[in-house]
């Protein structure tokens, strides 16, 4: 039985692009991507090597994390990704890697400062960073509470998840999200690039300023919003 081909392809081709643009040593990541109208979601198997990987091996299950098709184990972070899909309507896809720079940032439990225009060409904020999880959430239901993990620090900051498509949580790694699995690949790309932009530029300058808002505001805005001009 194969009742969702087509979404499995999609998140097989995603998830693909993670060795491809060197996010992810070995099993060190997943994507998965969502079909709102039947509320599941297709998942990389857990410790499935990229290089032995079908489509056929992605797990369905539902927002609650309940394999719905599939002879494989989902993603360990399968419960994680349920949690956002559940809580946030309209992300299509979701990118967790352990990404060596973006989960430097994550273990120095900092925000990503934001220093140059390829930081605010896709968002105008810090790229946020999440507090280490509580003992009590670890000892209890690890991966689902890493989910509300991250809910509860956008809440806290009153960020907008439509606008700003990733995080770092603390002492772990990042995670990414999007419309469609390939727009949360992007992103989780970007978040690599803009870490270890970042990493060098403390290291150049260890008093360097934060981007301007006048750039900030102007980068944004090129690529965002009714003004927007850049591409066709």
């Amino acid at each position: 039985m194969n009742n969702y081909k087509d979404l499995k392809q999609e998140a097989y081709e995603s998830n693909m692009q993670l060795p491809k643009l060197g996010l992810v040593l070995f099993t060190f990541g997943n994507v998965s991507v969502a079909n709102r109208t039947a509320k599941v979601f297709a998942i990389k198997p857990s410790g499935v090597p990229y290089e032995d990987l079908q489509p056929e091996d992605m797990v369905v299950v539902d927002f609650n994390g309940n394999i719905v098709e599939g002879d494989l184990r989902p993603s360990s972070d399968t419960k994680t990704h349920a949690v956002l899909y559940k809580h946030w309507k309209d992300i299509g896809g979701i990118v967790h890697t352990h990404s060596t720079y973006a989960t430097a940032w994550a273990q120095s439990q900092r925000d990503i400062p934001i220093y140059g225009t390829t930081h605010a060409d896709h968002l105008t904020t810090d790229i946020p960073c999440a507090p280490p999880m509580a003992d009590e959430m670890i000892a209890g239901n690890y991966e689902y509470e890493t989910g509300f993990q991250i809910l509860n620090h956008f809440n806290e900051k009153r960020l907008d998840y439509k606008e700003v498509e990733m995080i770092l949580v603390g002492n772990h790694a990042p995670f990414t999200w999007g419309t469609t699995g390939k727009k949360a690949v992007y992103n989780s790309a970007v978040l690599e690039s803009v870490a270890q932009m970042a990493l060098l530029t403390e290291q150049i300058n260890q008093q360097v300023p934060r981007l301007k808002n006048a750039l900030i505001k102007k980068h944004y805005e090129r690529k965002h919003g009714p003004d927007s001009y850049y591409g066709q």
